[in-house]
């Protein structure tokens, strides 16, 4: 799936290799020996192998494996917490490994700030004081971080709370004052790593719907590292899914689910509930035929015959959707003589846009008998979903 939004991170050919003999290890690398050949061979471990990825202005893109997978070091990685051993790791322009270290810090204030899972909260100092920390170190002035810190809590939903102290608040909410010192330094990256791994599963569940609500409202440039499947399928708006240092597929949720780039992709999906990540979009179905709200009765009822239709979508001139029209009220209107379909069309049927989670559409479809229509944010049709789609798209990710 293309991606219209400007590239924020270009990373390429980045590699890691953990040892006093990096070059060795490359060259066995390159002639097609894997990480534990090569740590047989030489005692030097391939943390990461040619890895190629962008991350987009505002996108949340996912960076998952199992223990071992390379996700935590591709991470610190982006910022040189950890020195890569070769490539490139591009952000406005800037080239982070060729960077010298007055410089690296200046990028690191400028463009990161990092949210781990211990959540790093100091007990002896209150919840807006632990938010501006990060701006006290770089000399910001009282009132300025003040202010900065307490909008931040604000976003994450801990306003009233500034005076209290990491002991007084529940683990979720001490997450949400390390999320808000991110948002105070005002980095135009977010970096998580496992941030939400140390909660009990209600609140990591709820976690995840604040960050993605804060990523709906702030549309904040994340990298978030998880071993959990289930979270990169819920937040990810990409996923990077990495095996023993290498990338093995990046792709949207539904592209992991639905195409597999290998076995290994297939197995790590299996059991996940598909009705739950895949969206309408994959169930849509191109329409067959529509009539203008200038039009009449018998004009709907011709192309209802000719497209073997029981119902017809009605668009206005910007091919917005305004209603529906079936046969038997098609009919009504031709009888009484009505002359726009807009004098015999209904409004009582569903309408969502492309990324309606799948399993959604069930409750629709027994509340209503008319097929439900796909729209984009400003109402124009894009296509059409009937049961029998979805049944199908579940049946066919079933089987890959």
């Amino acid at each position: 799936m293309s991606d219209n939004r400007n590239v924020k991170i270009r990373v390429r050919n980045l590699s890691k290799v953990f040892g006093s003999q990096p070059k060795k290890a490359l060259e066995l690398r390159d002639q097609g020996l894997k990480r534990p050949e090569i740590l047989d061979k030489t005692g030097q471990t391939l943390g990461l192998s040619n890895i190629d990825f962008d991350v987009h202005e505002g996108e949340l893109l996912v960076i998952m494996g199992l223990s071992g997978s390379g996700k935590s070091t591709l991470i610190r990685c982006l910022n040189r917490l950890i020195e890569p051993t070769e490539g490139e790791i591009v952000i406005d322009g800037e080239n982070i490994p060729d960077l010298k270290e007055k410089e690296l810090l200046e990028c690191r204030r400028r463009h990161f700030s990092m949210v781990f899972q211990n959540f790093a909260l100091f007990p002896n100092r209150t919840v807006r004081q632990n938010a501006e920390f990060g701006l006290e170190v770089r000399g910001i002035d009282m009132a300025t971080r003040r202010e900065a810190a307490d909008k931040a809590l604000k976003q994450v939903g801990l306003d009233g709370w500034e005076d209290a102290y990491p002991n007084q608040l529940s683990g979720g909410m001490q997450q949400r004052v390390g999320l808000a010192r991110a948002l105070a330094n005002d980095a135009t990256v977010l970096l998580m790593d496992e941030a939400f791994s140390a909660l009990d599963p209600l609140i990591r569940g709820d976690m995840q719907q604040e960050l993605l609500a804060l990523q709906h409202r702030m549309q904040k440039t994340t990298v978030f590292i998880t071993h959990d499947l289930d979270e990169a399928l819920t937040i990810g708006d990409r996923i990077v899914l990495l095996k023993d240092g290498e990338v093995v597929q990046i792709g949207t949720p539904e592209e992991i689910l639905t195409k597999p780039a290998d076995d290994y992709v297939r197995r790590f999906i299996e059991g996940v509930d598909k009705s739950r990540i895949l969206t309408a979009e994959s169930a849509m179905r191109k329409v067959r035929s529509t009539v203008r709200e200038s039009d009449g009765p018998r004009t709907a009822l011709r192309k209802m015959r000719e497209h073997s239709l029981d119902s017809i979508y009605i668009l206005d001139r910007e091919r917005r959707l305004i209603g529906l029209i079936d046969a038997d009220a098609a009919s009504e209107a031709l009888e009484q003589g009505k002359d726009k379909v807009t004098e015999a069309m209904t409004q009582d049927f569903r309408s969502v846009t492309r990324e309606e989670p799948l399993h959604n559409l069930f409750a629709m479809f027994s509340e209503n008998r008319f097929p439900i229509a796909v729209v984009d944010d400003d109402k124009v049709l894009q296509g059409v979903v009937v049961k029998g789609a979805v049944l199908d798209e579940l049946a066919q990710a079933g089987e890959d």
